[in-house]
């Protein structure tokens, strides 16, 4: 019973902590008058919740949560923006070569060229999303960042295939329940991504079974 007691806890503080991330994260993309807002604030949820799985006590109140997102989002005004437009651009632009393969009847390579372009595009947001968790964990130029985030993607089909399955759970939720969306917004994906990342990623400093083998418990066990 305590040990229920205790788990419910926990999860009652994780979801807590998401809605108040999708707060900050509606309150500062306003403060930024969206558009300079937006992408700060996407990188300062991402680095919110790398802070919280990295934390021994994740037990976060309102107060601290808040604190660590806004000290985020200062430091990303420029630098986020910088990031994400080009990374949206792209996207745009595949998504309206995809919408003219399929407008245009071209027979069977049609449908080849609209099947490709189907699985860049879905290749390119599994890049867009494990690229916003590296560069919250490495401070390193953005060219290396998308040399690191393309080979995350390739070199680990597991935590790839999670997080398409995952972020598939997340809309068929936002679309069965509305509220969900209401109430979390983008932090739950973010949320989804950086802990999917976390358990499968195996990236140095933000890896889940690296952590559980340092820890004494486990040592003492093994």
């Amino acid at each position: 019973m305590r040990k229920f007691a205790v788990g419910y806890e926990r999860l009652a503080r994780t979801i807590v902590m998401v809605f108040v991330v999708n707060v900050a994260f509606l309150v500062h993309t306003v403060m930024g008058v969206i558009f300079a807002g937006f992408f700060p604030s996407v990188a300062a949820s991402y680095a919110t919740f790398r802070t919280w799985v990295l934390d021994g006590d994740r037990s976060w109140a309102f107060g601290q949560t808040w604190t660590v997102f806004h000290r985020a989002w200062r430091q990303e005004l420029l630098s986020a923006n910088a990031f994400g437009w080009p990374q949206l651009a792209v996207g745009v632009l595949l998504l309206w070569d995809r919408y003219l393969a399929n407008q245009n009847d071209m027979g069977i390579a049609g449908i080849a060229v609209s099947g490709l372009l189907f699985a860049i595009i879905v290749l390119f947001a599994l890049f867009v999303a494990v690229s916003w968790a590296i560069r919250s964990h490495f401070d390193e130029r953005p060219w290396w960042l998308v040399r690191a985030s393309l080979r995350m993607v390739l070199a680990r089909p597991v935590c790839s295939l999670a997080l398409i399955v995952l972020l598939a759970v997340v809309a068929w939720a936002w679309y069965t329940w509305p509220g969900i969306l209401v109430c979390f917004g983008l932090a739950t994906p973010i949320f989804v991504i950086v802990t999917t990342i976390y358990s499968f990623g195996r990236l140095p400093g933000l890896d889940s079974y690296a952590r559980r083998s340092r820890d004494p418990a486990v040592q003492a066990a093994g």
